[in-house]
């Protein structure tokens, strides 16, 4: 049967099947789409006209798609095939089977229609994984009863589509069983081959002429098939990504800028090492690790030897600053205790405190905004403890698959369930074993995760999946989310039992437009800056835009305007054009919701001022002043300050002209 149904434009699909469908409306809308197309419960299946010719022919137009499945993705899943009886199914994107491998038991039953050339499109076969994962455009899991024909519910199937270098669904990879599996571990392992044929197949068709980048919330995911991938072609441009990039970055960012992104010009990516990791922020708000993989081969270069002469011509470079004295033994990427706060007594007592209670056995529950410094506070404690010389494991719990999060934090024993590793996994939590365990965004754990995880706390063992086995765990336990967990325990989405047993300690960190050291922040985080990417003066006029911006991305966002300043920068001197658009629309938010022209500007806050840049200031005020014809109001506006300092400079200035006008 020769069917091009399963298109977008099937009159018979569901248009609003998407991937935010709970699982009962995706198999109730199949159910519903299944007696549209005139299905009975008792219908023997369908599986269409299999002639010879038809698969041979088959089997020549996904020649690159099989070859890629077969040789690049499964043999890193032989695990699959040896450990458990399940068939795994590669099919077109109109059903048809291209290709099976796995057990002979289960493939002895014969009649089960997972054969090439075999068509399970839902018109035919009713609600099935391969067919409804066709609908619906996402990964389905059918098990015995949600088969909408009696004759395959000896089966549970967990398909995943496949998706090319355009977008485009090319295919379905399908996990089929006749035994009771664990099935969560199933949808999230087929859900994870598929990304894998996915990335092989954008490997396989730039990796020669193109720039690849690779990015991952921590440094571990660079080498998972979860890790985002870009494309970009000889201008910096991203001309192809894979899913989880999309996801990732949760933007249309087909032919963006890569700078857009990362707030990193192009030439400077192809300047980094090939394929050392790096940290950048994305869009000024979230950090991710990156890798860069330059083309293999790349294309002639002519040398240019002007770069050289000019180079000679302006004297030795400019020696970078060396790092502070003193803290030579904490790796690069830990900030020294003493230098979290520089004068905000609110972080100065929350240091103090947590200091303290890092060496006793009380967890320590830290809230606060994304970006505002949690996790860079967690680093240096750990190593500022007596456990710096054992591992610091950190684990964002809202980057976890919801499938595989068990199995991630607890660890498994070898064949605990479909495609897990021949030789199990230890797991986070025993990872951390005689160190510390830093759960960022634990407010995103699911419901049954948290019972687990209260359980290791209360009898500081862990069980592996799949095992009978109990291992001890000494770990100290740092806890931290963006989200207020009090109320989150009172609603009932997260466990009242579990927030009781992760805030021994509660602390807040402020964000970063409410420190009282701002400036001095902003200046220290600068100068650690300067000691990677070379020495650029601040101009005064960009400080005191720096310590009036409103930063709703906090540290995150400051450390990436400062890295775009600075690399634009191109004379030596920062100056307020270096600054991004988009430092300057969140600026300008702040200056419109000030109070209107002679109303209360008094009340408006205070800007920290540094001495280098309080006579640059007066000097502005006082030229706006004159030019605005004497008016305070005016004048503090347009400097962006209280009407208090207009007062202050302008009565310094003219002490004999009596009192300015309002």
């Amino acid at each position: 049967m020769q069917d091009n149904n399963n298109n977008p434009g099937d009159p018979g699909a569901d248009p609003v099947a998407d991937a935010d469908q709970t699982h009962k409306e995706v198999i109730e809308n199949s159910w519903y789409r299944c007696e549209r197309y005139g299905l009975a419960h008792g219908a023997p299946p369908d599986f269409g006209d299999v002639r010879r010719g038809d698969v041979s022919a088959l089997v020549d137009q996904h020649h690159d798609l099989m070859h890629t499945t077969e040789n690049e993705v499964l043999p890193y899943y032989e695990n699959i095939l040896s450990n458990s009886s399940c068939l795994i199914v590669l099919a077109d994107n109109q059903g048809h089977v291209l290709n099976t491998w796995g057990s002979p038991r289960f493939q002895g039953l014969g009649e089960h229609g997972l054969v090439p050339g075999h068509q399970w499109h839902e018109r035919g076969v009713g609600t099935n994984a391969i067919g409804t994962a066709l609908a619906a455009g996402h990964a389905v899991q059918v098990s015995r009863d949600e088969h909408f024909l009696r004759a395959n519910r000896y089966m549970v199937g967990s398909a995943s589509p496949i998706y090319d270098i355009r977008k485009e669904m090319i295919g379905v990879l399908d996990i089929s069983s006749d035994a009771y599996l664990p099935q969560d571990h199933t949808l999230g392992m087929v859900k994870l081959m598929s990304l894998s044929v996915e990335n092989q197949l954008i490997h396989a068709a730039f990796q020669q002429d193109h720039h690849i980048i690779t990015f991952s919330t921590d440094i571990s995911g660079l080498d998972s098939h979860w890790a985002g991938l870009l494309v970009l072609d000889d201008q910096g441009i991203v001309i192809s990504a894979n899913r989880r990039a999309w996801a990732l970055l949760a933007q249309d960012i087909a032919l963006m800028d890569i700078e857009q992104i990362f707030g990193f010009k192009f030439h400077e990516l192809r300047q980094q090492p090939p394929n050392a990791p790096l940290t950048l922020w994305v869009f000024g708000r979230y950090r991710m690790w990156v890798r860069v993989q330059p083309p293999l081969a790349p294309s002639l270069k002519v040398a240019d030897f002007r770069v050289k002469g000019q180079a000679s011509g302006q004297g030795a470079p400019e020696p970078k600053p060396e790092p502070a004295a003193g803290n030579s033994e904490l790796p690069e990427d830990v900030v020294p205790f003493d230098e979290l706060e520089h004068g905000d007594r609110k972080v100065r007592q929350v240091l103090s405190q947590a200091r303290k209670i890092i060496e006793k056995d009380i967890p320590i529950l830290i809230h606060g905004e994304t970006g505002a410094g949690k996790e860079i506070m967690v680093r240096s404690l750990h190593f500022h403890s007596s456990r710096r010389e054992q591992t610091l494991v950190a684990v964002n719990c809202a980057s976890i698959p919801t499938e595989l999060v068990e199995s991630e934090l607890f660890g498994y024993e070898k064949g605990a369930f479909t495609g897990a590793s021949s030789k199990g996994s230890v797991g986070l939590i025993r990872r951390a074993h005689g160190g510390t365990l830093f759960l960022d965004e634990i407010g995103e754990m699911p419901l049954h995760v948290q019972a687990r995880l209260l359980r290791v706390l209360q009898e500081r063992v862990v069980v592996p999946l799949g095992s009978s086995e109990v291992f001890p765990v000494d770990i100290r336990l740092v806890s931290a989310s963006n989200r207020n967990l009090k109320a989150a325990a009172d609603e009932g989405s997260f466990r009242q039992d579990l927030y009781y047993r992760i805030s021994g300690l509660n602390i807040e960190v402020p964000a970063l437009r409410h420190r009282e050291d701002k400036a001095a922040l902003i200046k220290y985080m600068y100068d650690r800056l300067q000691v990677d990417e070379g020495r650029v003066l601040m101009s005064p006029e960009v400080e005191d835009l720096l310590v009036r911006h409103p930063w709703p991305g906090n540290m995150r966002q400051l450390a990436n305007v400062l890295k775009i300043a600075h690399a634009m920068a191109d004379d030596g001197i920062m100056k307020r054009e270096h600054l991004p658009a988009d430092f300057y629309d969140d600026l300008n938010r702040v200056m419109e919701s000030s109070p209107a022209e002679g109303a209360g500007e008094s009340e408006l806050p205070e800007p920290a001022v540094s001495r280098e840049t309080a006579g640059a200031l007066e000097n502005r005020i006082q030229e706006l002043y004159r030019q605005v014809g004497g008016n305070v109001s005016r004048t503090a506006r347009l400097a962006g300050v209280s009407r208090n300092t207009v007062y202050k400079y302008v009565r310094s200035d003219s002490p004999d002209e009596g009192l300015p006008r309002a």
